[in-house]
């Protein structure tokens, strides 16, 4: 099962926040991107678990945005 995760940085709150329309109530927030994909790694599996998922393997597709605004 393959399965995409949006990760957004919220520059006002200093915080890497994913979502994911593929796994119902994710939510999830950390300073470090890296620190963020971690913890979702071991989220992931047991959300759908609890949601009533068949088990299967999945594939956690991770897509970043950060957006910079600078002076020229």
């Amino acid at each position: 099962m393959d399965l995409l995760i949006k990760m957004t940085w919220d520059p006002e709150a200093l915080v890497w926040i994913a979502e994911s329309d593929d796994v119902p109530g994710l939510v999830m927030e950390s300073g470090s991107c890296d620190a963020l994909i971690e913890r979702l790694r071991f989220a992931i599996p047991e959300m759908l678990q609890l949601n009533g998922a068949p088990r299967s393997p999945l594939r956690l597709n991770f897509v970043s945005y950060r957006h910079e605004q600078v002076a020229i």
